[in-house]
């Protein structure tokens, strides 16, 4: 998540309007931006994108304090007011931003080209951001590429906000790391940190451990494969079909 000096709302606002503009101004016809199917499908992909950012944070978490002396105390709670005012729009506009139309457009002219471009642009986002060093910017990268595969898995945008809502929170309100440098009022729990910078990420946070670049390969790797299983499977279905 980036810092920024607008309210984040305001962010959401505009990227809300420039895609509304956007879409009408360069389609001929009716654009499915990934918003729009049933409610079920929608809550599915959400819970399904947390759980897997719950999995990922935590992985990398329990790995960074088996390495070093962090440990977590008990924090002054979950910061209520910063998940309506900051985490939820962040992480929807964000989506909208860097999953939405100039991304799609891009991704069905040439999806790989499409994923590791945004995900370049996604890190330079984050460039100016507290504690941003070279292995944090690597990380944003990854998480970029993530995030890309996250919308390829279903081609909408509910398992990626469901992703980076959670890695959000999960980072920050509830394990007391920084988020991407940003320090929210409150957490569950609070981290006290001792150990070498590039294993506990420091002041950019968890998103600037060498734990989470391996954590994030590793997922690359799992969801990439799964998205390549399932497309060859819908090709030899239809190819049945198309011999039947």
């Amino acid at each position: 998540m980036r810092v920024v000096t607008l309210p984040q709302w305001a962010a959401l606002i505009s990227v809300v309007v420039a895609t509304a503009v956007m879409i009408p101004w360069w389609e001929s016809s009716r654009w499915n931006l990934g918003l729009e199917t049933r409610p079920l499908i929608a809550t599915r992909e959400l819970i399904l994108g947390a759980a897997f950012a719950i999995a990922l944070i935590g992985t990398c978490d329990l790995l960074i304090v088996l390495t070093t002396d962090v440990r977590h105390a008990a924090g002054t709670g979950f910061p209520w007011r910063e998940l309506v005012l900051v985490f939820i729009p962040a992480a929807v506009h964000e989506e909208l931003l860097f999953r939405g139309y100039p991304f799609q457009k891009l991704y069905r002219w040439k999806p790989a080209f499409a994923i590791v471009f945004v995900a370049f642009v996604f890190s330079a986002f984050h460039i100016r951001n507290k504690g941003i060093d070279a292995l944090p910017l690597l990380n944003i990268f990854l998480g970029g590429i993530l995030l890309g595969l996250a919308y390829a898995r279903f081609e909408r945008l509910w398992f990626p906000i469901g992703l980076h809502l959670a890695w959000n929170l999960m980072s920050g309100p509830i394990l007391g790391h920084e988020v991407s440098g940003y320090v929210q009022a409150e957490s569950v729990a609070i981290t006290i940190e001792r150990g070498p910078e590039w294993l506990t990420g420091a002041e950019f946070g968890i998103e600037g451990s060498a734990w989470m670049t391996a954590v994030e390969i590793a997922a690359i790797v799992v969801l990439a494969s799964n998205i390549i299983a399932r497309r060859r499977v819908s090709s030899a279905q239809h190819r049945n079909r198309e011999s039947t």
